[in-house]
Order: C-alpha cells, then structure tokens, then sequence
C-alpha cells in the first residue's frame, strides 16, 4: 500500500508566485456546508442527497518563512490582504498527474497577514488561512 508520508518538495503558487522555497506546510480543506435534509417521518436525521447541492467552504492554511526581498513572501502576501487571489497546491513540484493532483482554489480570500513575527534566535513565520472560493482537483494535463 503506497502512502505519502510527507511532502518533501510541494508545489506552492500564490497569486501566481512560487513560494514553495518559502514554504514548511500547507493544508488543503475541501468542505461542502451540510444541509439537513430530515422531514416528518423520518427516524433519523439525514444529510445532503444527490439532489441537494450545498456551497463550498474551502481553506488552504500555509506557513511560510518571512522573507522581505523582492519577489518573496511579504512582497506577494502584504497586497493580497481583502481581496481574492489563486493558490495551487500539490504534493510535488513535477508536472500534474494521477499522483500529483493539482488542488487549485480560485477566489481565495485573506482576511489577515502579520508582516512581524519574530522572536530571539528563532526563524520569523508567519501562518497564513485563504478561505471561501472554488476549489478543483486536476489530475491531467
């Protein structure tokens, strides 16, 4: 049985800039909202069907180093805070396939950013939740 048991070389795209270099994880959440679908004469209570269709509340956390050069993580992130933005996520840096699906979220939104994170002898982190937009999985070119 092949497992994944962690990601040693992720793809990790915000708003178009690769910041894998930059990067120590990411989470991925794909959530449909649960609609109760339960009505009189039921004996439990019931979830969703195939005619039911709730909305999507997806998140993407990362933890990034902070890094102020150009082209690094304050200069993408600080512009994106209250605005919508793309993430790509995927276990490995190579091309898309079956074994290295693409999770793309389109409309992302970041409602905060701290720009200082830092303590004595310590790397600055910062963690960052994108949430709301749609989500899909590509496995193909």
């Amino acid at each position: 049985m092949a497992t994944s048991v962690y990601l040693s070389n992720p793809k990790v795209t915000i708003n178009s800039v690769d910041l894998q270099d930059q990067c120590t994880s990411a989470t991925v959440n794909y959530v449909y909202e649960q609609l109760e679908t339960t009505a009189f004469g039921d004996t439990a209570r019931k979830y969703g069907a195939s005619s039911v269709t709730s909305l999507q509340n997806n998140s993407i956390e990362v933890e990034l180093y902070q890094s102020y050069a150009g082209s690094e993580t304050e200069a993408t992130i600080y512009g994106l805070v209250g605005i919508q933005t793309t993430l790509i996520v995927a276990p490995a840096s190579g091309a898309v396939s079956a074994t290295n699906p693409f999770y793309t979220l389109v409309g992302a939104y970041l409602e905060s950013h701290t720009p200082i994170n830092a303590s004595l002898g310590e790397l600055s982190t910062i963690t960052l939740t994108f949430t709301g937009g749609v989500l899909t999985k590509t496995t193909s070119a």
